[in-house]
């Protein structure tokens, strides 16, 4: 058995604990991991980051190579998974009990580690809500695991709707040491600051994000992107006919019809059944666009129910229209981005026929602006070390292959701003 005392360890303050929802995959969750990864590659680069999450091999794959200091793990995602379907009060004893008192041989290495970091962060989502109640003891597991370590809470970027309890979520939050939120309804709830969605941080990652006003382009092709998760029901065949009649419409007759996957399997659905519209050889599958990198661009058209497609395609500086397959989940995410001005078009839930399809010229300069709204939270939770250039990590690409420099350099001043605010 190794002895602890002889074993060389990371300072508390190098251990840094992320908890998101990675691995699924999901486009838009795998995006938040990695900018937060590829930020502190820039930040702590000689730090130990563990990211806590319900896939950590598939994790390991698609963030490899992005931060040297990476570990993956699912010690915290495991326990509230433990407790799907108990009784809320037991289901809390157990959180507490399995975090203070360790015991068990299926959590207690990874509790142990987990004691040692300087800061345990809630990275960006919208998991925290009431349809999945279970999720909610993340915030319960971090805070008893802040009172054995003494580590920093944060959470950003958090989308806390549609809510069950709320007030567990306020009372929770309002501990932590730093927290935000990414749209109004759950800055009213919560009481936390609202910032910019976390995937605004990696947006000098994307090729085609300029940071500029958008010009007249010429025209592009035309992306689709239609879920068959978290829809109401029948909202599926609606939001298909709506995507149907406009890509047979004069408005985009004759040009190339791609189709982008952002959750395998549950996006393919709907392209299986506009096959006849979307040649086999333009559907996108993750893996290639996880590879290739986002293909926003001006000039693009795109029909997507993807709230971060939505997101990363307007600040391209694309058109497009935000299809609703939900009256509240969706509804508030794609609200948010209206409200920050994309331009975009929402065609309802359960409508057949597409809104139009518009944008902002001018939302590529307000996303860029929010990039960093976003970047200086980050640079107040991580400020940069002063690290000898030799130390520094190799280049990465997308994919995390050494090679290709990375893009997230842009945009990332070595300085620090501010310190953690502590939450009353």
């Amino acid at each position: 058995m190794l002895d602890s005392a002889h074993t060389e360890r990371p300072p508390a303050a190098d251990i840094l604990y992320l908890v998101g929802t990675s691995g699924h995959p999901n486009f838009g969750d795998e995006f938040i991991a990695a900018s937060w990864l590829r930020f502190l590659a820039r930040a702590r680069p000689g730090a130990e980051v563990w990211l806590d999450c319900p896939n950590p091999g598939l994790a390991s794959h698609l963030f490899g190579g992005l931060h040297p200091g990476l570990r993956t793990t699912d010690t915290l995602w495991r326990l509230v998974f433990e407790t799907t379907g108990m009784d809320p009060a037991d289901a809390d004893a157990h959180v507490d009990r399995v975090v203070t008192s360790l015991g068990s041989p299926r959590y207690d290495l990874g509790l142990l580690g987990a004691r040692r970091a300087g800061s345990v962060h809630l990275i960006g989502g919208g998991y925290l809500n009431s349809i999945w109640p279970h999720h909610a003891r993340l915030l319960r597991a971090v805070l008893r695991l802040r009172e054995i370590s003494g580590a920093r809470l944060a959470a950003t970027g958090l989308g806390l709707t549609p809510a069950e309890d709320a007030e567990g979520l306020l009372a929770a939050l309002g501990s932590f040491d730093h927290a935000t939120v990414r749209d109004a309804p759950s800055a009213q709830l919560s009481r936390a600051d609202r910032a910019p969605d976390d995937a605004f941080l990696g947006l000098p990652d994307l090729e085609g994000f300029t940071g500029t006003p958008a010009e007249e382009a010429a025209e592009g092709d035309v992306w689709v992107c239609l879920q068959s998760d978290m829809s109401e029901p029948g909202v599926l065949d609606s939001a298909v006919s709506a995507v149907r009649t406009a890509l047979t419409g004069p408005e985009l007759a004759g040009r190339t019809v791609r189709y982008l996957e952002a959750i395998p399997g549950a996006d393919r659905a709907a392209f299986d059944r506009l096959a006849d519209l979307v040649p086999e050889e333009n559907f996108v599958p993750f893996t290639q666009v996880w590879q290739d990198g986002f293909p926003g661009r001006p000039g693009q058209t795109w029909l997507t129910s993807r709230f971060h497609f939505h997101l990363l395609a307007a600040a391209c500086g694309a058109a497009g229209t935000a299809l609703e397959v939900s009256s509240d989940y969706y509804r508030v995410k794609h609200g948010s981005l209206l409200d920050a001005g994309t331009g975009w078009s929402v065609t309802p839930t359960g409508s057949t026929e597409a809104a139009a399809l518009t944008r902002s010229p001018s939302f590529p300069e307000t996303a860029a602006r929010l990039h960093r709204t976003k970047l200086r939270e980050a640079e107040e939770l991580y400020p940069v070390a002063d690290v000898p250039a030799a130390t520094s990590p190799a280049p990465t690409s997308r994919s995390g292959e050494p090679g290709r420099p990375s893009p997230t350099g842009r945009g990332l001043p070595g300085r620090t701003i501010g310190r953690l605010r502590r939450r009353g």
